[in-house]
């Protein structure tokens, strides 16, 4: 059961957001006290991602985080898509349909990498050390372009556009990079408190998993509670389906001109979903959350074959060596 739990971490975890939403949100007795989940949901889901990064970043050897040529190719592809999208919602006239599609998309392209990531590029048989290096950099660019792009996108009601990027930055910021210097002040003047985090550096998976429960009951409440077609849901979700498939693929293009194609592929490709579905169900239409939402099936579909095939790959060259 245990080792169920383990392999299937994430697909339960989804799971269990979409039953727990359908099982509890028309529960009477919970009416009451619906406002305060809903506070309680909204404090908790940032929490759990900071310590998550946290934790992850306790990992991370200074000395190692050196930059590649890949990493400025890839940061610029993000800032450019995410840059294009936002100029095209706000300057060219379309139905709200294509608006929430093209959200969906945005988020997909300048969320940053998961931190997860750096286990399936080691499995790969990548290089961890710049993966960590580009994690890194695309959380800064995240938290340096989000306040700027979604007030544009969505402008928030009572807000000055000016305002709304220091609301969102007042938020996205401290998320995404006091985690790391936290890390980094644990490391060189509190040995005793980094040591601690690292032994229980394991838990950021787990802690991802648990937001990702929070995160799926609320993409799943916008996709039940949206006055939006079946259509455009379905299309929302095609949107994160290309998303994914391009990043994969240039990132894995662009990497192998620096002879570091599998680090290149997960760098852009493998998004940090659970950040993604809480910054669009906040700061943009909330039913753009279902591109990101829909992000995280293909994105473990994707790493799901590239680990059978490398397995397989594995297997049949220990076959060649018995011979």
């Amino acid at each position: 059961m245990l080792k169920l739990l383990k392999n299937w971490t994430l697909p339960i975890a989804m799971l269990c957001g979409v039953a727990g939403y359908f099982l509890l949100a028309d529960v009477a007795v919970l009416a009451p006290v619906k406002p305060l989940v809903k506070t309680t949901v909204g404090f908790l889901t940032p929490t759990l991602i900071f310590a998550q990064l946290l934790l992850s970043f306790c990992k991370v050897e200074p000395k190692e985080l050196l930059p590649r040529g890949w990493h400025v190719w890839l940061l610029l592809f993000q800032a450019f898509s995410c840059c294009t999208i936002a100029a095209v919602l706000t300057i060219w006239p379309m139905s709200h349909a294509m608006r929430q599609i093209l959200e969906g998309a945005m988020v997909c392209l300048i969320c940053p990498t998961a931190t997860a990531g750096v286990v399936i590029t080691g499995k790969l048989g990548g290089n961890t050390s710049s993966l960590v290096t580009y994690t890194l950099l695309s959380n800064v660019l995240a938290a340096v372009l989000v306040p700027v792009a979604f007030p544009l996108v969505e402008p928030h009601a009572g807000l000055t556009f000016a305002a709304a990027c220091l609301k969102i930055l007042g938020k996205v910021f401290p998320l995404l990079l006091v985690p790391f210097f936290l890390a980094l002040i644990f490391r060189e003047w509190m040995p005793r408190v980094h040591r601690f985090l690292l032994s229980y550096s394991w838990l950021a998976f787990y802690l991802w998993a648990v937001a990702l429960i929070i995160v799926t009951a609320q993409t799943t409440q916008s996709l039940i509670n949206s006055p939006a077609n079946v259509g455009t849901k379905i299309l929302i979700a095609v949107g994160g389906l290309v998303a994914c498939a391009v990043q994969f693929l240039i990132g894995k293009k662009v990497g192998n001109a620096y002879n570091d194609r599998i680090s290149g592929g997960q760098a852009l490709g493998q998004k940090n979903t659970v950040l993604a579905v809480w910054m669009a169900y906040t700061y943009l239409d909330p039913v753009s959350s279902i591109g990101p939402g829909s992000y995280v099936i293909w994105q473990n579909s994707f790493n799901s074959w590239q680990l059978w095939k490398k397995r397989r790959t594995d297997e049949r060259n220990f076959e060649k060596q018995e011979k």
